[in-house]
């Protein structure tokens, strides 16, 4: 752990929007995107942030970065849902971590003011926004990824929900 100079401040981020959806609660949520075919959701940005959203509706996809607002503390070993073996938090996608930090690439429907129509959404109601990026496949896809001990299982992805295990 570090300490003194070289000690880590505190890192403060502001909800931006929030995510709307009709998932009431983390049980029986999809766990990605993927698995979230055809599921639409509203996100809602701050109004002294709309004036971010301009060029926006060029992009077929975004990014939204997100807080697990429903996540209590952390381990650094999770058994993730698609599998049940435990491992490395950081090589899951649980939102139990460190920083509850999520991501998930939706498919944007529509602009309008302040709101954003979205599909493929595998996020609970009321989740707070922190940043939209947009998504460029160009900068954010790779031909010739490995990954890990997801292979052979990522497909299994659209039969898996999500359930208790990170409340």
């Amino acid at each position: 752990m570090l300490t003194g100079k070289r000690a880590m401040k505190a890192i403060n981020y502001k909800r931006i929007g929030t995510i709307r959806t009709l998932f009431k609660e983390p049980r029986g949520t999809p766990i990605q995107p993927a698995a979230a075919k055809g599921v639409r959701g509203t996100v809602t940005v701050e109004g002294e942030y709309a004036e971010g959203l301009k060029d926006l509706e060029g992009f077929s996809h975004i990014i939204l970065i997100y807080h697990f607002h429903l996540s209590e503390g952390y381990s650094l070993t999770v058994t993730p849902f698609m599998d049940d073996r435990p491992r490395g938090v950081f090589a899951t996608r649980a939102p139990r971590r460190p920083n509850p930090i999520g991501i998930s690439v939706v498919k944007l429907l529509g602009v309008e003011g302040s709101e954003l129509e979205v599909e493929n959404v595998d996020v609970v109601d009321g989740t707070p926004l922190l940043d939209i990026k947009p998504y460029v496949p160009q900068f954010d896809g790779r031909a010739g990824e490995e990954i890990g001990w997801l292979s052979g299982k990522a497909e299994e992805a659209s039969q898996v929900k999500a359930d208790d295990r990170f409340k």
